[in-house]
């Protein structure tokens, strides 16, 4: 693997993860925040002891960073954080055959990165996926990420919690829109820390069709994300709602399109240079929430009553696409 030193970076001192977000992040976020149930499911379901519980799990059944232990790793963690300017949570390594990273925890949220993930990216790929999880952690997002774990695992083994089992699903169904949003802020998150998108869609290309990166190439795949976002009609936006409701994350190629289109909107350049203010979470622009409303549009271009025609003319076709997604939901677990 290639060494951190080959590149200087941008310390992005003093920067607020809004300055990052994605708008459909943050109107699924008020959306969520608006389910009625949800104050009562955080209640009943994140408690001191369990965050207790999950950390002393991590910390029996995986391998701890730092100087002594995945050194090369260590180093890197800590220039993503000194790069997004923030305190290094723990991080551990776990044996997963996954391709996958993830933050949990809220209090004193932590990174676990899989051996599989460890062992197909490059050094770079690994800065930057690890700048996706601080991401994540400095938009705040660790509660609800690790509320919808929980509640995932709570409903596959039928605990009994104060709701019923339509209004629990509700509440996962409300929680994975706005997960899948989240993964678009923290893309962006990302390609700060290595400070070359590239290298953040050569991660994504190879979630989507393994290590062999030789056999793929990075303009056939962004012409295949673009491919994916102009199938735009009723019936193709029902397809990608009933493929996408499950998922923990969008696409890749849906990814790669998001990550290309901010980059090329000037944003990504202009904090590079230092353009960028330390907002509050809570003084987001009118402009802010327009971004938002109109990124919520282009998914539903037309109006609800010719989608529920179309639904109705496609039930069957439908209804087998959500036992498929239970089938798969059943066979992957959390």
């Amino acid at each position: 693997m290639n060494s951190i030193q080959e590149k200087k970076r941008i310390y992005l001192k003093g920067i607020d993860s809004t300055i990052w977000e994605h708008p459909a992040d943050r109107a699924a976020l008020k959306a969520l925040q608006n389910v009625p149930a949800l104050d009562t499911v955080i209640k009943t379901v994140l408690s001191p002891t369990v965050e207790k519980s999950i950390r002393l799990a991590t910390l029996a059944s995986a391998v701890k960073v730092s100087e002594k232990q995945f050194k090369k790793i260590h180093s890197l963690h800590q220039e993503a954080c000194r790069v997004l300017d923030i305190e290094p949570p723990d991080l551990f390594i776990s044996q997963n055959p996954v391709l996958n990273a993830y933050a949990v925890g809220w209090n004193k949220p932590f990174i676990v990165l899989n051996t599989s993930l460890v062992q197909t990216l490059d050094n770079e790929e690994i800065l930057g996926v690890i700048g996706h999880e601080l991401g994540h952690i400095k938009s705040g997002h660790m509660l609800y990420k690790t509320l919808l774990s929980i509640l995932i695992q709570l409903s596959q083994l039928a605990f009994q919690i104060p709701l019923t089992g339509i209004a629990l699903q509700a509440v996962i169904v409300a929680l994975r829109e706005w997960d899948r949003k989240s993964e678009l802020s923290s893309d962006r998150a990302e390609a700060l820390t290595t400070q070359n998108p590239d290298t953040v869609i050569r991660s994504l290309m190879k979630m989507a069709g393994g290590n062999q990166l030789e056999e793929m190439d990075l303009g056939e795949f962004i012409k295949q994300a673009e491919e994916y976002q102009n199938a735009s009609t009723i019936s193709d936006n029902i397809h990608k709602l009933m493929n996408t409701i499950y998922l923990t994350h969008p696409f890749p190629v849906v990814r790669v399109l998001e990550l290309i289109n901010w980059v090329r909107s000037g944003e990504y350049d202009n904090i590079l240079r230092g353009n960028y203010s330390n907002r509050k979470k809570e003084q987001h622009t009118f402009q802010d929430f327009k971004e938002a409303a109109n990124s919520y549009k282009e998914d539903f271009k037309k109006p609800i009553e010719n989608v529920v025609n179309e639904v109705k003319e496609n039930i069957d076709d439908i209804a087998k696409k959500v036992k498929q997604g239970f089938d798969n939901f059943k066979k992957k677990g959390v």
